[in-house]
Formats: structure tokens, C-alpha cells, sequence
């Protein structure tokens, strides 16, 4: 397991990993009650620098989650002044490798009370180390799963919950427990939703479909990028509803998100996808996926934020 980088964000501050602790009676713990993004940044031999990758798009969509969540940020956030934290986070801890970057915006009052508004609210956001989540150049054997996927209108899956993620672990469990790699989760009324915490992709007769987001589907920052990927080849991409015998069906699947990156599947529930290998779309979107958050080419920079030392980044001090 790889370990958390020395230097945290925590109340207001750079700080010492170990600095960074919350009392058991802090709301978010005992409730749940707090919204995070996962963010990736490679290190690029090639340039000898470290690349946040769509670093703008997942400060926003934080910052869309707290408005949801009633998570009124403790100091004067928007989306550049949360880019500013994490690349002079990133730059404290001096990595020269792959990372994970971790920003939590959480209930940190002490109240018992089951509510969200009136609570103070705070940042945190720890970095580490970070390889392939999944081994992503084999097939993943996954399974449709017996939990559901938490419908919009319990909690809602446009933003990220903490608390939410117990459904994806559920899911995810039970498909570990019964030799499976990952667990497909369906809607309250049976059509193909996502996998426990990335997108899903489906290549059906030459075409790359993957569900609505009406569909309790997160809309994914790397769903994004695999359907510009798709689009600037001039490939028909269709975003609607998907029936669980498409599933069963398809020519080619493939797990998209910060984690799994573009991740091939190639059973499910024990039915071989395709020829039982990594189709030629998964192939091609992977590696060109792949090439340019690595920094292996120059196409689509603004993908790419590199790591360097932000003016002004360094938050004043709390007393």
C-alpha cells in the first residue's frame, strides 16, 4: 500500500501528515456527510514533470457537490483558488511519480443531529503514490450484481457522497467474495446504471454506448475524455439506455474513471465478451487515452496541468 505523501491540507493549512486528525464526534464520521473527488497526476519521464489531468473540471464538479450537499466551504473557494491548493500540495510533497489527490470537503462540526445545513464545513486533501488500480491490460471478469444502484432521488448521483460509497462497496464485495474482478450495478428498475465506481462503455455492432446519466450514472471526467476520444475519430457514440441483455451481449466493454483509467472487460456474469480479448475501440481508446495524460504526446493540453510552484498559493495561517 503505498503511503500518504508527508505534507497535507488540513484546516487552513500545510501540514504534517500526522497533524491531520479529526475527533470521533466529527459529523462527517458519524453521518457521512461530506463530498470528494479522486484526481490523477503522472509524472512524465519524457518532459521530467508531473501532470494534473483535468484538474479545472474536478475542482467544479467538488465545488457542485458541496452546493448540493449543503457544504458551505470554510474560507472563499472557487474552482482556481482549489486548483491553486492542490498543485502547491503537490509541489510541497515533490513528487516524481504517479499520484493520487484526494480533496474532501466534509462536515467537521461535532453536532448529533442528523442534518446538513448550519454545520461548519472544511477541506482537507491528502496526496499518495499511485499505480494501476486494476491491471488494465488484461480482461476484468465482472458480474451484475445484486445491489442496486442508489437512485437520484435518494442521494443524489450527480455529486460524490462519502457516505454513498458504502452501495459501491456492497457491490464490490459481493463480486470479490464470488471470484469476479468488478460488479456491474443496475437501476431500481433494471437497466444498466455503472460499476461500483467507475463508467461503463459497451461496443454493440460497431457502436460505443454507454448509459444516460439519468441513468444514476456519476457523469464521469473520463467518461468525458473517452467520448471526445470517440467523437474526434468520427466513431457513432450513442448515451442512452442500456437493457441488461446488451450487457450480456456486446462486442467489446470497457471500465472508464480516475482509478480503473480505461480498463477492458472481458466476461461477464461468465459469458466471454467478444473473442475473450481486448477489442480493437477498447485498444485504440486505451492507449490514446493513455498517451496524452502521460504526456507521451502533445495533443489536448488542456488536459494537462503541470505541476510547478503557484503564486500565492499558501493560504494565510488560522489562529
Amino acid at each position: 500500500m503505498s503511503q500518504p505523501g508527508e505534507i497535507v491540507y488540513f484546516e487552513g493549512d500545510f501540514v504534517p501528515s500526522d497533524r491531520a486528525r479529526v475527533p470521533i464526534s466529527t459529523h462527517a464520521f458519524n453521518y457521512g456527510t461530506g463530498c470528494f473527488e479522486g484526481i490523477r497526476a503522472y509524472w512524465s519521464p519524457r518532459r521530467q514533470e508531473l501532470n494534473v489531468i483535468r484538474l479545472r473540471e474536478h475542482a467544479e464538479r467538488l465545488l457542485r457537490s458541496a452546493k448540493i450537499l449543503h457544504l458551505e466551504p470554510p474560507e472563499q473557494l472557487d474552482a482556481a483558488r482549489v486548483e491553486a491548493i492542490i498543485l502547491e500540495l503537490l509541489a510541497r510533497n515533490d513528487y516524481h511519480e504517479d499520484v493520487y489527490i484526494r480533496p474532501i470537503l466534509y462536515k467537521s462540526g461535532t453536532t448529533i443531529k442528523v442534518t446538513l445545513a448550519g454545520i461548519d464545513s472544511d477541506l482537507c486533501i491528502f496526496t499518495q503514490p499511485f499505480g494501476d488500480y486494476l491491471d488494465i491490460r488484461k480482461g476484468l471478469r465482472v458480474m451484475i450484481s445484486a445491489w442496486r444502484r442508489i437512485d437520484d432521488n435518494s442521494i443524489p448521483s450527480r455529486a460524490k457522497p462519502t457516505g454513498a460509497y458504502l452501495n459501491a462497496a456492497l457491490a464490490s464485495d459481493e463480486a470479490r467474495a464470488r471470484g469476479f474482478d468488478e460488479a456491474i450495478m443496475l437501476t431500481a428498475d433494471g437497466h444498466v446504471s455503472e460499476a461500483s465506481s467507475s463508467n461503463l462503455f459497451l461496443v454493440l455492432d460497431g457502436v460505443l454506448v454507454t448509459p444516460q446519466a439519468t441513468d444514476d450514472v456519476l457523469v464521469g471526467i473520463t467518461r468525458d475524455c473517452v467520448m471526445e476520444l470517440a467523437r474526434e475519430r468520427g466513431w457513432p457514440l450513442e448515451v442512452r439506455r442500456v437493457d441488461r441483455s446488451e450487457l450480456l451481449s456486446a462486442d467489446e466493454a470497457f471500465l472508464s474513471g480516475t482509478g480503473v483509467q480505461i480498463a477492458p472487460v472481458t466476461m461477464v456474469d461468465g459469458r466471454t465478451v467478444g473473442d475473450g480479448e481486448m477489442g480493437p475501440i477498447t485498444s485504440e481508446l486505451q492507449r490514446a487515452y493513455l498517451d496524452v495524460v502521460r504526456a507521451e504526446v502533445d495533443d489536448r493540453p488542456e488536459w494537462r496541468t503541470p505541476v510547478g510552484v503557484p503564486e500565492a498559493a499558501a493560504p494565510a495561517r488560522r489562529s
